[in-house]
């Protein structure tokens, strides 16, 4: 609901509310309510009531920051570890976001599905517990499904044609160049989050 923008930036949570809305008992929704507070997706105000955090634009550049460092350097090391298997199946991942963006309309969960296991396979071959520690929450952020549903095909595109390049960098088993396709990624995003934020048509967006 608050991916969705279902529940509106500040909106009170109530766990008796929620509670009997999902059926279950209060114990579960605290729980949910701890762990979302902790990904950044709810936040308590001064009388510890629940409420759903309100981003502003200068949070979201410092959290697209510093997924570009941190990914980044993650996709230096999973060049440098690559193999052939994993190479497949980040092919097959790309390949299926091309089928989910190439429709009339386009399918943008499809695309975040696929996107979404794309980079988790660039961690996966990173084989780093503190890399895939610190990158869990930056890339379940709310911010990445908002600024999908305002892409447009173009930016759709961009992104399946930076995938292809992270593809060409990693069967090359070039870190540098992985590294850097990865840090450019990233940032293509967030401008593309900034001109949606700010209401503008900016011709050249991409996804990460």
């Amino acid at each position: 609901m608050i991916l969705s923008g279902e529940l509106s930036s500040g909106e009170q949570l109530s766990e008796e509310a929620l509670a009997d809305r999902c059926g279950v008992s209060r114990t579960p929704v605290r729980d949910a309510l701890r762990r979302l507070e902790a990904e950044l997706l709810v936040r308590k105000n001064d009388s510890q009531r629940s409420l759903v955090a309100d981003w502003s634009l200068g949070d979201v550049a410092d959290a697209f920051e510093l997924r570009a460092m941190i990914e980044g350097y993650a996709a230096r090391r999973a060049a440098e570890r690559m193999d052939d298997a994993t190479l497949d199946q980040l092919r097959s991942c790309n390949s299926a976001i091309y089928e989910a963006i190439k429709r009339a309309r386009p399918d943008v969960q499809g695309f975040l599905d696929h996107n979404k296991r794309f980079h988790e396979l660039i961690l996966d071959a990173a084989d780093s517990r503190r890399l895939t520690s610190l990158l869990g929450s930056l890339i379940e952020q709310p911010v990445v499904w908002r600024t999908a549903q305002h892409y447009g095909r173009e930016a759709f595109n961009r992104s399946h044609s930076e995938h292809e390049d992270l593809l060409a960098a990693f069967a090359r088993r070039d870190g540098p160049w992985a590294e850097a396709i990865m840090a450019g990624h990233i940032r293509r995003a967030f401008h593309a989050y900034a001109d949606a934020h700010h209401g503008l048509s900016a011709i050249d967006r991409g996804a990460a």
